[in-house]
């Protein structure tokens, strides 16, 4: 047994690394970040998500003294990229831009996405899309009502397009019809996917299909163009943008307010405290950026900067919403 006094030089010399490599750590977490962080886009260039990720990677480098890398990676609905993110290295320099799609309405609708949308480190939301209800202008619904009314008296006649089996597009069109009180909703109306929201928006527009239901930034233009007549608009205040599209609450249906669409920061599970706050602290910069508010603006979206703890609450209200109708109406995709 060593005596007492060299013991202790003993373990003075084995602690002696830990305390290095404890002390580099810390000053790692305090550092950070201390290289560029890449921000996965799980959808394709020009989408909502790439312009999220673009205008944001845009404005945070000034803030986070760091550059900030948009890469697309496509792929199942935006499971592809949220999955990358998902089994990424928890440490604050692979990042997703996460969106309705990718976190609420496919965890909601498929049961085989190989992530659980509760366990992401949320970081905080950037922007909210309210979504629209419109139909061709040269189509006789000249209201929700009329709408409504058309459905019932022709079960399973009318149409609606989306952007596939599974996406925004086909639960929010399924939702209204339900909250409206259409008995049946899911064989009520005949959904027709088309690939990406632009063809279903353009598809409403020529009158192949008698409705759409998508985020306000898709139908924005044709509805000022004088193209699409906007039936309803899930924002509390009417849209400056659209003033003619009355608001669910106005409607009667306040419960549609929970559909909007958004776009949000998330890192993989276990991702450390000191980058969940200085997320927090960056967003809350970017939240009062001039510029930033501006560009998102201009996309079509409503600025709505969350805390990470808000961000959760949020998000998971809606997954519950979604969840609940999916598992009400059958329409879980296995």
């Amino acid at each position: 047994m060593l005596p007492h006094s060299r013991l202790k030089r003993f373990l003075a010399v084995c602690a002696a690394p830990l305390a290095l490599i404890a002390g580099a750590s810390i000053a790692a977490a305090a550092d950070y970040p201390s290289k560029p962080i890449t921000l996965i886009a799980p959808y394709g260039p020009g989408g909502a998500s790439d312009l999220a990720a673009r205008t944001l990677a845009s404005t945070a480098p000034t803030y986070l003294k760091q550059p900030m890398l948009v890469v697309n990676r496509t792929g199942a609905g935006g499971v592809t990229g949220s999955t990358v993110v998902y089994n990424s290295k928890p440490d604050g320099y692979t990042l997703l831009l996460a969106r309705i799609g990718s976190q609420t309405v496919s965890p909601a609708m498929k049961s085989n996405i190989p992530y659980k949308y509760d366990k992401f480190t949320y970081l905080g939301l950037l922007e909210v899309n309210p979504v629209i209800c419109a139909t061709s202008v040269d189509k006789p619904y000249k209201t929700l009502a009329d709408l409504k009314k058309a459905i019932e008296a022709n079960p399973g006649k009318l149409s609606y397009s989306s952007a596939g089996v599974g996406t925004l597009l086909q639960i929010a069109a399924v939702m209204v019809m339900d909250e409206v009180g259409i008995k049946d909703p899911i064989k009520a109306a005949i959904h027709v996917p088309f690939k990406g929201g632009g063809n279903a928006a353009t598809a409403a527009v020529t009158s192949q299909v008698d409705f759409v239901c998508t985020n306000s930034s898709a139908l924005i233009g044709y509805i000022q163009g004088g193209k699409l007549r906007p039936l309803l608009v899930t924002t509390p205040k009417r849209l400056k943008d659209a003033p003619g599209a009355p608001t669910v609450k106005e409607l009667g249906y306040p419960n549609l307010e929970v559909l909007v669409g958004w776009s949000g920061v998330a890192a993989p599970p276990g991702t450390p405290k000191n980058v969940v706050d200085k997320w927090a602290d960056v967003l809350q910069k970017v939240k009062k950026d001039k510029s930033w508010n501006n560009f998102t603006t201009r996309l079509g979206s409503v600025p709505h900067i969350l805390s990470p703890e808000e961000t959760v609450k949020f998000v998971n209200k809606q997954y519950k919403v979604f969840s609940s109708l999916v598992d009400r109406l059958g329409m879980k995709i296995k």
